[in-house]
């Protein structure tokens, strides 16, 4: 599938829709009114939300905006697909209502957004769990395996050909060209960039020893901004490889990876099994739902290079409006329908169960400053 324009009501966000939905004591309130208590499906609401970040999960928040004003009709949800750290930013700084982020608060960020939050400041909701994609464009070859250190060693410029022999002995079989690799990164502040530096860190950290970062750490190499540049320059340029959400791959290869003893493809089923064995982050908010991912598998069940996006909302609104607005459409976005909604669209993992009554109960603990 490949990556779609947000259309307009999802465009940039003019200053006056941003000032609208603001988060604790240093923004106005939503517009509009709310009837009752909030509820994705329940009391009638009203009013504008806007929201900022990750444009990994771009095809999911299309999705929810939709699924939600089926449900919602009064209610008007803006989403600028700016990328994570330029949402976390917005979000910190009071411009929006909530952010998407495919990494979660640092612990600094944590801190900052008391001052905007209330004092048990923002926390972190996983909403879109999805398996990245290592992708190529590379005529005639249908099927690509890699192990972590041939992978990284690729990714740092180290094999510059496709024929090299580390990839060729990986690939017994498979005609490989002398065609030069070209790797293409993210050029903005991403999440996705960050959870695909944890893996390489991870799982081959004597070839890649920088640490994970939302900013690409090798310089000289081919860069486009959001998941939507990166696709599109991978497409066009035989012999490209990056990283991506595996729903914006389209038509090019994507690589197996090596788990254990196996190689496996990117897949919901194996993003979904990954966050099985994901353990809390904790030391922020007590609803705080942030998870550290495991890299090194060998359950070949687990597909390692995932992505757990977030959405992050204040503990404390200014006002009721705005708080009944931020639950109703966060319970819809976690909830089975949401994410069936979302996985419609983006063949994406949805949360379990569990994970879904979790972070139901999450949201259900935004309260009003009056």
């Amino acid at each position: 599938m490949s990556m779609k324009k947000l259309s307009s009501p999802l465009a940039v966000l003019a200053a006056s829709a941003l000032a609208l939905t603001g988060c604790a004591s240093n923004n106005p309130p939503a517009t509009g009114t709310t009837t009752g208590a909030p509820a994705a499906s329940g009391a009638a609401l009203t009013g504008q939300l806007s929201g900022a970040g990750s444009s990994a999960q771009e095809q999911a928040m299309t999705a929810w905006i939709a699924g939600y004003k089926a449900i919602q009709p009064g209610v008007t949800v803006q989403y600028n697909s700016v990328g994570s750290g330029s949402g976390r930013k917005n979000f910190l700084a009071g411009q929006v209502a909530f952010a998407g982020s495919d990494a979660a608060l640092k612990a600094d960020e944590y801190e900052q957004s008391k001052t905007i939050c209330g004092p048990q400041g923002a926390f972190n909701v996983p909403a879109y769990v999805s398996p990245l994609a290592i992708a190529y464009n590379l005529a005639g070859v249908k099927d690509l395996k890699l192990d972590p250190d041939t992978a990284a060693k690729i990714f740092k410029g180290q094999i510059t050909t496709w024929n090299d022999p580390a990839i060729a002995a990986l690939n017994a079989g498979v005609t490989l060209p002398a065609t030069k690799i070209t790797v293409v990164h993210r050029s903005d502040d991403s999440g996705t960039t960050e959870n695909f530096t944890d893996y390489l860190a991870q799982a081959a950290p004597t070839v890649w020893t920088d640490k994970k970062a939302q900013k690409w750490p090798i310089a000289g190499q081919e860069s486009a901004q959001g998941t939507s540049g990166v696709i599109r320059l991978v497409q066009a340029t035989e012999g490209a490889i990056g990283y991506a959400d595996e729903s914006a791959v389209g038509t090019l290869g994507t690589v197996k990876v090596k788990v254990g003893d196996a190689f496996v493809g990117p897949s919901a089923e194996g993003a979904a099994k990954a966050v099985e064995l994901s353990k809390p982050v904790g030391g922020q908010a007590a609803n705080d739902m942030a998870v550290t991912l495991d890299r090194t598998p060998t359950d070949a069940s687990a597909y390692p290079i995932v992505l757990v996006a977030y959405e992050i909302f204040c503990n404390q609104y200014k006002d009721a409006a705005t708080a009944n607005l931020v639950k109703s459409f966060g319970k819809y976005v976690v909830s089975a329908e949401g994410q069936k909604a979302a996985q419609a669209a983006a063949k994406n993992a949805p949360l379990s169960a569990k994970l879904s009554a979790d972070a139901t109960a999450a949201i259900d603990k935004i309260t009003a400053a009056s």
